[in-house]
């Protein structure tokens, strides 16, 4: 895993100007404001994309800031450089700039995303210039007494961004970088499978409406989800985009090894190369010294290394890291083709010796096919080997009826956990109110050692009662009525399937039924990132 040495002065010089002198204040601009930039003279016959879960926790990820300046030149040094990036994960604005630094040059226009009380950790760095960008909220995401998790406290939503490619007026592509709320337990007991599923549905819309208005469509970022699962079977048939991952290797595995819907397809245990090239394994791998256990990190800590070996056995790395990519609807629309799709960022840095981050990059080439060479392709499949063209063609795949009753299952399921800890948490509050009131009124017969003590507890519960109170009062109040919302739009799509005759046999005409019939029903699995 060769990777070029840089020394302390390199990773100083990648510090944004602005830290090394001083400027009057008048003559300070917002890091992410450029002067106007001319329209691109010519659309661009090629597009390369690149999305990264950076793992820049602000004082939990270890060696974060080494690592992520590590980044920002590793990204700095690609050639071809790429012109669309995905960053999650990169949570403090320092962290943003110096990447911003290294990538000017290939790069010069960015954005980084705000949200939530510790922000969103989301970034989109462009080639192009970015006409219009928006922080779009999911309105179900984790809860504020998972305070150890933080998904609620980053506010995870989806960063839009709408790149100016050409002079025309549909010359444009519109970025859609995510960060899906990550799995904790597996199923049946994962809690936040709705809160999942509701964000895969929320961003398929978001694309979904790009294609309706004849942009080019990029959905990237961690998904934490495995191939086929319900939220990735949801974006692909609710949006008109492709993974490209399986549109250059459709027979790429749907999960790690170890888990039984893998194992049902009788593959042999997947070396570390098979499982950069062809499953597209972004996480959970034995090459990732994150994954590593503790004693070894702390080994590797001292500079003493492990060598793993490409064809050592690989058995816990999955995908979780997407890049979907559609050409747009209506006339005039662009086709296009996957000339290749590629893990990357593998290497380590330098001097820690350890990976950049806990998972590695996704990269694709994607580039104009000619019109009348699409006919041609979509007739070309193949399931052991690459197609020949890679065509991007969004499939006529729906979701089953039996799916959208699973998803209203799960809809009613949840509501029903959310109602019964509203009831508890509003009966805490005022249980303690009484027993508060209770301590106020023995104080005026007590002794001063227990009046102390009374007061106290009469505090503390009365603090934690007015907490739970607010939780139950007010938060959950507001994730059930998005919990409505939800089930409504589910409903509704339903109808609508249903009153196009969209049923089982259709069902079993695409993608999805391919799989339920040939593979068995694809769960969620227990993932993190």
């Amino acid at each position: 895993m060769p990777t070029s040495p840089t020394s302390s002065s390199q990773h100083s010089s990648l510090l944004p100007q602005h830290q090394h002198q001083h400027h009057h204040p008048s003559q300070h601009s917002h890091p992410d404001t450029f002067p106007p930039t001319p329209t691109p003279p010519t659309y661009p016959t090629t597009l390369r994309i690149l999305t990264y879960n950076a793992w820049g926790l602000k004082y939990i990820a270890v060696h974060r800031r080494e690592r992520l300046l590590e980044i920002g030149r590793q990204i700095s040094l690609l050639s071809p450089p790429p012109t669309i990036v995905g960053l999650q994960e990169c949570w403090t604005q320092r962290d943003y700039l110096a990447i911003r630094a290294a990538t000017r040059h290939i790069l010069p226009h960015g954005k980084f995303y705000h949200s939530g009380i510790f922000g969103g950790g989301l970034a989109i760095l462009s080639a192009f210039p970015i006409e219009e960008s928006n922080m779009v909220r999911y309105p179900l995401n984790g809860r504020p007494t998972a305070f150890f998790r933080g998904d609620w406290f980053v506010g995870k939503g989806v960063a839009c961004a709408r790149l100016r490619l050409g002079p025309g007026k549909k010359d444009i592509a519109e970025v859609f970088c995510t960060h899906l709320h990550a799995p904790y337990e597996s199923e049946p007991n994962d809690s936040y499978i709705c809160h999942r599923t509701a964000q895969a549905w929320e961003i398929a819309k978001l694309m979904r409406g790009a294609a309706e208005r004849g942009h080019v469509v990029i959905g990237l970022g961690d998904f934490n989800m495995v191939p086929l699962s319900l939220a990735h079977r949801i974006i692909e048939a609710r949006a008109p985009v492709r993974d490209v991952w399986r549109v250059v290797w459709p027979d790429s595995s749907i999960g790690a090894h170890i888990n039984p819907q893998e194992k049902a397809r009788g593959m042999s245990v997947p070396s570390v190369a098979y499982n950069l090239e062809r499953n597209g394994a972004t996480c959970d791998s034995v090459f990732n010294t994150w994954r590593w256990d503790k004693k070894e990190q702390k080994m590797l800590d001292k500079g003493v290394d492990k060598e793993v070996g490409l064809d050592e056995a690989d058995e816990k790395a999955k995908r979780l890291d997407y890049i979907f990519f559609g050409g747009g609807e209506g006339e005039g629309a662009r086709k296009w083709r996957v000339d290749e799709v590629r893990v990357g960022l593998t290497g380590r840095h330098p001097e820690l010796l350890c990976s950049l981050s806990d998972h590695f990059s996704v990269e694709a080439v994607i580039s104009c096919l000619p019109s009348e060479t699409v006919s041609a392709a979509s007739s070309t499949t193949t399931t052991n080997s690459p197609t020949p063209s890679h065509a991007i063609i969004p499939q006529t795949t729906h979701l089953s009826p039996d799916i959208f009753t699973d998803i209203s299952h799960m809809i009613h399921t949840y509501n029903a956990r959310e109602r019964r800890q509203r009831r508890l948490r509003l009966s805490h509050f005022l249980a303690q109110v009484s027993i508060s009131i209770g301590c106020f009124v023995a104080i005026w017969w007590s002794p001063n050692y227990v009046s102390f003590i009374l007061i106290l507890l009469s505090t503390l519960g009365l603090s934690a009662g007015v907490i739970d109170g607010l939780i139950g009062g007010l938060f959950v109040s507001s994730e059930i009525r998005a919990l409505k919302e939800f089930e409504w739009e589910i409903e509704n799509a339903r109808a609508i399937a249903r009153s196009e005759g969209v049923g089982e046999e259709t069902w079993r005409e695409g993608l999805v039924g391919k799989v339920e019939a040939e593979r068995g029903d694809v769960d969620e699995e227990e993932i993190g990132a």
